[in-house]
């Protein structure tokens, strides 16, 4: 059984957003990166990229299982990637919740309530 923090948005797709001043940071659920196995690469987005609209493809995360698209959960612009993620990708096994990929600067304010709460995320996942 998965922790799902209560302060974090999640996306169907198994993104978690958290607001952080006027920025959005987002990672990768604890659901998720059970369901790959060991994560061995990620994929960054670039800064500067703009995102037109939520579930727009961000990047990807490789495990040893699988290869799995990473989407922005918000419209806006990447402001900052996570480096670190370079050469420690196992950092989102060990720390989903801590281990952010990148941060946007949302396009509106609207993206982040659509997102699923802890409770909705809980139930989507089946927990």
């Amino acid at each position: 059984m998965s922790t799902i923090p209560a302060e974090l948005r999640f996306a169907e797709s198994h993104e978690w957003a958290k607001q952080e001043g006027d920025l959005i940071v987002v990672g990768i659920s604890d659901h998720a990166q059970e369901a790959l196995g060991d994560v061995v690469f990620v994929e960054l987005p670039e800064v500067g990229k703009v995102f037109a609209a939520p579930g727009d493809q961000a990047g990807v995360v490789e495990s040893v299982k699988a290869a799995s698209d990473i989407y922005s959960p918000v419209a806006g612009e990447v402001v900052e990637v996570n480096e670190a993620l370079a050469d420690g990708p196992e950092a989102l096994n060990e720390a989903p919740y801590a281990s952010w990929i990148f941060k946007v600067k949302p396009a509106n304010t609207e993206d982040l309530g659509k997102l699923l709460d802890a409770a909705g995320y809980k139930a989507l996942i089946g927990e």
